[in-house]
């Protein structure tokens, strides 16, 4: 369900108000009245359109009458202005406009920048200060357009972390990896800079949670993580507390950590009452943490955390969106550690969107696991006989495996080619 207090619908004639039973709700009405006070139901924001059986199913649990606005005539349907002529969203068919290595020397200033500006918001907000909307803005803008010019780069940086500043370069990795996710769904570009906002600033709220409860290594106690599970109201009332920052960004803050089967909080959500973005959110969030390096949990392999995101899809995630963001991240994004059959580890400098098993990578060890010069090889030449099937992916690893750590590479000022 979308709460947005701008009406996407039209009228044929002057709209009016009608009050109506919530047995004769349908898809297409938008609801801008309840017959309870809004703060005793689960709907964040005043006012919003029913979209799906599922909103006028929990419209109809919460309450007995709603008013709606109306037509003397009769109400159109999205389905029917959209055959009327009106506009309607399509989808955005996105190619690449550069080579990846060529944006790579473009986007890596943008995203020391972004890494930077982003922990400054998160001190602000640690420290009790406001959030700087328009830096934020314009973080997430300069990151739309690397990732619509090409993506892999910035997917890539994303993937050098420091284990030291973990929830700012979060924040920031779920930034990129929404903004490539809408990219791949074929979102305009307006609502990718929406998704990105919404990316950078889902955890805001940890910021009040105390440190020694983020980062505690053993397992939280019951009031330890009941303070863990209030980031999400703190995120909430710090965003409704800053000047123009968007409803959705505060929706996504207080809702990522919610479950379609009911299960999540702070609220216990049913799957009417969570957002496209905070479905989308909860998705890279999650895969996103179990593939970091954190205090308490060791990183997973980006295939395993694929793996465990569709074993929840259905009742943690968002069954169609959780095979979109698989289908989008793929076997091997860039910046992955991979054993190959041969024995030797390399990390992955780009995918091939044709051939996602066999992507250009970087080979750093041998098959004694010792340091050698590094050298690029193409895995397409398995495919055109130039290589033989010893240099297929044999495994993905974490990083760190093997002493093969990634920030060491960006440290050395490793300049890869990509091409």
């Amino acid at each position: 369900m979308k709460t947005t207090q701008t009406r996407p619908g039209r009228f044929e004639s002057e709209k009016k108000r009608i009050k109506i039973h919530v047995s004769e709700l349908q898809i297409g009405m938008y609801v801008s009245e309840l017959d309870r006070p809004w703060e005793e139901t689960p709907f964040l924001m005043q006012g919003f359109t029913l979209e799906t059986l599922d909103d006028v199913m929990a419209m109809a649990e919460h309450c007995q009458h709603v008013w709606i606005d109306a037509v003397q005539e009769a109400w159109i349907p999205p389905e029917e202005r959209a055959l009327a002529g009106s506009k309607s969203k399509k989808k955005v068919n996105y190619i690449n406009k550069i080579s990846a290595s060529d944006e790579h020397k473009k986007s890596l200033g943008v995203f020391r920048e972004a890494r930077r500006l982003t922990k400054s918001l998160m001190d602000e907000a640690r420290f009790g200060g406001s959030i700087n909307t328009e830096e934020a803005k314009s973080t997430v803008k300069d990151c739309v357009n690397s990732i619509l010019r090409n993506p892999d780069a910035m997917l890539w940086m994303s993937k050098m972390r420091d284990k030291d500043e973990y929830t700012s370069e979060h924040c920031l990795n779920v930034c990129v990896l929404s903004i490539a996710f809408g990219r791949h769904l074929g979102l305009e570009e307006e609502a990718l800079q929406n998704l990105g906002l919404c990316g950078l600033l889902h955890d805001v709220g940890k910021m009040r949670v105390p440190p020694d409860v983020v980062n505690k290594p053993e397992p939280l106690s019951e009031a330890e993580y009941k303070a863990m599970k209030a980031h999400t109201i703190h995120g909430r009332n710090l965003l409704m507390s800053t000047p123009g920052v968007p409803n959705s960004t505060v929706d996504v803050a207080y809702s990522h950590h919610e479950r379609l089967d009911g299960k999540g909080y702070p609220r216990s959500l049913k799957a009417s009452g969570i957002s496209d973005q905070a479905r989308m959110i909860a998705i890279v969030d999650a895969y996103d943490a179990m593939t970091a390096e954190r205090c308490y949990a060791k990183a997973m392999p980006s295939t395993e955390a694929l793996k465990e995101i569709l074993s929840c899809a259905g009742t943690q995630f968002d069954q169609r969106l959780a095979e979109q963001f698989i289908e989008m991240v793929g076997l091997y994004p860039p910046g992955s550690i991979v054993e190959l059959v041969n024995g030797c580890v390399a990390i992955v400098l780009n995918t091939n969107h044709k051939y996602r098993h066999l992507p250009k990578v970087l080979v750093v060890l041998n098959p004694s696991k010792r340091r050698v010069k590094e050298k690029v090889f193409n895995l397409m030449e398995v495919e055109r006989g130039k290589l033989n099937q010893s240099w297929l992916i044999n495994k993905v690893l974490v990083d760190g495996d093997h002493g093969v750590r990634l920030k060491e590479y960006k440290d050395r000022g490793l300049q890869l080619s990509f091409d």
